[in-house]
């Protein structure tokens, strides 16, 4: 069943932005078993209401045969990367470490994959199954330099732990 977008209210803080969508999203996604599902919705709705700041958003999954390497999944932007290690570029450095990456100029990361030539600050989010394992990572570009902070973490972060509730 296709569903209404909704739009910021004139006003809406970034803060309140993010619990908007994180209640539209988990409304969207409820009873959804399909991890693609419910990580395209989250991409898709992620990408509207924060474009053009958000240049690519998506997700990179755990391979299943490749239990240390990452592999593009849902998106929206240009093309990306389609493998990532544990461990290289800040994707890779967030489903090592399990730890959120703010990265407000990407040149400055040691180990920078450039998917994407034009990105110049990046957000990665770790999220995680059932069991505390990584399952994927969220990944926020942006043609801005230090187009992130502090609340797009906290926006972020909370999406991304309702992303694998059933």
């Amino acid at each position: 069943m296709a569903e209404a977008m909704s739009t910021a209210e004139p006003g809406e803080s970034k803060a309140d932005a993010y619990v908007r969508i994180a209640k539209e999203i988990a409304a969207i996604v409820a009873g959804e078993p399909s991890h693609t599902a419910r990580y395209a919705t989250a991409a898709c709705l992620l990408s509207h209401n924060f474009g053009p700041r958000f240049f690519w958003t998506g997700f990179y999954v755990v391979d299943p045969d490749k239990a240390a390497e990452l592999v593009v999944g849902p998106y929206q932007g240009t093309l990306g990367c389609l493998r990532i290690p544990f461990g290289r570029g800040v994707c890779g450095a967030a489903a090592a470490t399990g730890q959120t990456q703010l990265v407000p100029d990407v040149e400055a990361f040691p180990g920078h994959i450039a998917c994407d030539s034009r990105t110049k600050s990046e957000i990665v989010v770790p999220v995680f199954d059932a069991d505390g394992k990584i399952a994927a990572v969220l990944d926020v570009d942006s043609d801005q330099p230090d187009a992130f902070d502090a609340e797009d973490q906290a926006g972020l972060e909370a999406i991304c732990a309702l992303l694998l509730k059933g």
